[in-house]
């Protein structure tokens, strides 16, 4: 019994070795947002046909986590997107018409905060957010309330402060945001 546990022991011990730490833990983060648009592009004559623009350039974009195969999420075709599982400082890359080597980094971000980031345009090499002010890290903590803390993440380049949350009100985490935008010409009731 004892030779049979001590095989046991070494072989998970030599199953382990030459493993490659790819930074999914607890303290990994979830990444959610939407692309408005490439940077450049240009807009449809009517709302019919701008819509259907962003419809083809959403359908044809991609995202990744560089250095971190085992990212999950995907990218939605109103342009929304969710990533889980995202290393704390990271290269978030976007492949779309016009824009395939845009990137956005996000540098020490607190693990096993939800970041918000809406309203991207992509761009050769990088990626513009039209409104810094909107991008949200928020931190589940055991508060009653959404409280800033000192703690800060950067995102884009853009230093945001992170917001102690209370868990009841991270359900959303793993959900695909709604960018809202256009709708539709005709609407039935």
């Amino acid at each position: 019994m004892r030779r049979c546990l001590l095989v046991l022991l070494v072989l998970v011990a030599a199953c382990g070795e030459g493993r490659k730490d790819y930074g999914t833990s607890r303290a990994a983060l979830s990444v959610r947002g939407w692309v408005t648009d490439v940077k450049g592009a240009e807009p449809g004559l009517t709302p019919e046909v701008e819509l259907a623009r962003r419809q083809q350039l959403f359908q044809s974009t991609s995202i990744w986590v560089e250095d971190a195969p085992f990212v999950t999420g995907g990218f939605a075709e109103n342009g929304a997107f969710v990533m889980l599982d995202v290393p704390q400082s990271s290269v978030i890359g976007f492949n779309a018409p016009g824009a395939e080597t845009a990137q956005l980094v996000l540098e020490g971000i607190p693990g096993g905060s939800d970041v918000f980031i809406p309203d991207i345009v992509l761009e050769q090499e990088g990626a513009t957010i039209l409104d810094p002010s909107k991008i949200v890290i928020r931190l589940p903590m055991r508060v009653d309330k959404p409280t800033l803390s000192n703690e800060t993440g950067k995102v884009g380049g853009h230093t945001v402060r992170v917001t102690h949350t209370p868990l009841s009100q991270m359900t959303d985490r793993r959900d695909f945001p709604n960018p809202g935008g256009f709708r539709p010409v005709a609407t039935y009731k």
